[in-house]
């Protein structure tokens, strides 16, 4: 495991590319292998999770050629069975769409995960698959947590699911119920959280010809539909992005982050109200984002993450240097992530010296304390080595953020990205 220290850093500057969207390379990777001909995928991300889907893809029978720049995807035109378990890494996002991918092959499909299915559970998946016609459990395969997908096809009809416990769930089922025998309807048990992640599902189907009318409390798949082949090219990521734009908040400091189009479906671009709510100046341009940061202490913030989860780590940091208490609400869904994030949260900023309670639903954090170096134990997450990383910045000393190669599962270049910026940081290439 490879340490990355950062020492504090009282000005940045400069510009560089966001990476891009992680969610958006795998749900045009999936789209692309479903289509009957070939996409081409530009600017796509390199990461651990979006090779996982890529394996994943592959061993049902497209065919995926790595160019400059782009991958292009001959779409199976009849999805096979793989001789050999699917390797999910520790991508849940690749696991939970790929199930229902994988039912509707003839044969059966072991899918593994390297992470565990406690902390990124699938029953409820399972369960609306059983009420659709197809048949999957969860097992082990040589000690590893795997799921055994029997295949022979989804029959279609109607299933109840809630929507409040991931959205990867309905995505999955948007993926693979156009293919089912019969119309699909998805009942929605509670509301749709995260819904801009099923908006961006339906954006990269729409663009394959795939029909997925959404209602507020459910969703109707039109069954038989056909893939077509589609060319895109992957948007810049706000949500790995947002802990550059907050690291330039708690700094004096000036950066552009280019490749980020606000105009793209992406919830995570809630990130500028946020700062502009804790008193930030920044900009929104054509393609880039401009944050200019004043040294001084931010505005307490009270944010509802029930639609933005993945921004509570920043947004924590952000909430560490403002003066005053701030409440993040509406994250319990944190707790089933790569690790229980407000856990991870709370125990390693505390470390630094932030005073922060945490409950069942979200954070409270009063901000202001002055925070100092520490070691940090980000849990094998990548959004809490990037959190803490970014709190460092402010921090008396210097942190060293233990296995910082976490970072590899969606910002290889964050550490690289962060020192381009004039950040003080020893160790943390992990660029692919």
């Amino acid at each position: 495991m490879a340490d990355v220290t950062v020492k504090k850093t009282g000005k940045l500057g400069g510009q560089v590319c966001a990476p891009p969207s992680k969610s958006y390379t795998q749900r045009m990777i999936i789209a692309a292998a479903l289509s009957n001909g070939v996409s081409k995928i530009s600017n796509p991300l390199l990461s651990e999770d979006t090779e996982a889907t890529f394996r994943a893809v592959t061993a049902l029978g497209a065919k995926v050629t790595v160019a400059e720049g782009c991958w292009i995807i001959e779409g199976a035109k009849a999805l096979k069975g793989s001789e050999e378990p699917i390797d999910c890494g520790e991508s849940g996002a690749t696991l939970r769409f790929m199930i229902p991918v994988a039912a509707l092959v003839p044969d059966a499909t072991t899918l593994v995960f390297r992470g565990s299915i406690e902390k990124r559970p699938v029953e409820p998946l399972l369960a609306s698959l059983k009420e659709l016609g197809a048949k999957a459990y969860v097992g082990k395969f040589d000690g590893i947590d795997a799921v055994f997908v029997e295949g022979s096809g989804i029959v279609g009809g109607e299933t109840s699911i809630a929507g409040n416990v991931s959205s990867q769930f309905i995505s999955g089922l948007m993926f693979a119920c156009p293919r089912a025998e019969l119309d699909t309807e998805i009942m929605l048990t509670s509301p749709l959280e995260s819904v801009d992640y099923v908006k961006m599902t339906q954006a990269v189907l729409s663009n394959h010809r795939i029909k997925v009318p959404a209602h507020e409390d459910h969703i109707h798949i039109p069954s038989c539909q056909t893939y077509m082949p589609s060319d895109g090219r992957v948007p810049g990521d706000f949500s790995s992005s947002a802990f550059l734009l907050a690291a330039a908040a708690i700094t004096k400091s000036k950066i552009q982050i280019n490749n980020l189009e606000y105009a793209s479906v992406q919830g995570d671009k809630a990130i500028m109200n946020t700062l502009k709510h804790m008193g930030v100046n920044g900009k929104v341009c054509a393609d880039s984002i401009v944050i200019e940061g004043s040294g001084n202490m931010l505005k307490p913030i009270e944010v509802d993450a029930k639609n933005i989860p993945d921004l509570v780590p920043a947004i924590a940091v952000l909430a560490c240097y403002a003066k005053g208490t701030s409440h993040i609400f509406g994250a319990h869904r944190l707790r089933l992530k790569e690790s229980d994030r407000l856990e991870s949260l709370y125990l390693e900023l505390t470390k630094m010296g932030a005073k922060i309670t945490v409950n069942n639903d979200g954070l409270i954090i009063e901000g202001g304390s002055p925070l100092h170096g520490a070691v940090i134990d980000p849990h094998n997450d990548h959004r809490i080595a990037m959190a803490c990383a970014v709190a460092a910045l402010g921090a008396e000393g210097e942190t060293t953020i233990q296995n910082g190669e976490c970072v590899r599962k969606s910002y290889p270049q964050f550490f690289t990205h962060l020192k381009q910026l004039g950040a003080d940081v020893v160790g943390g290439k992990f660029d692919r």
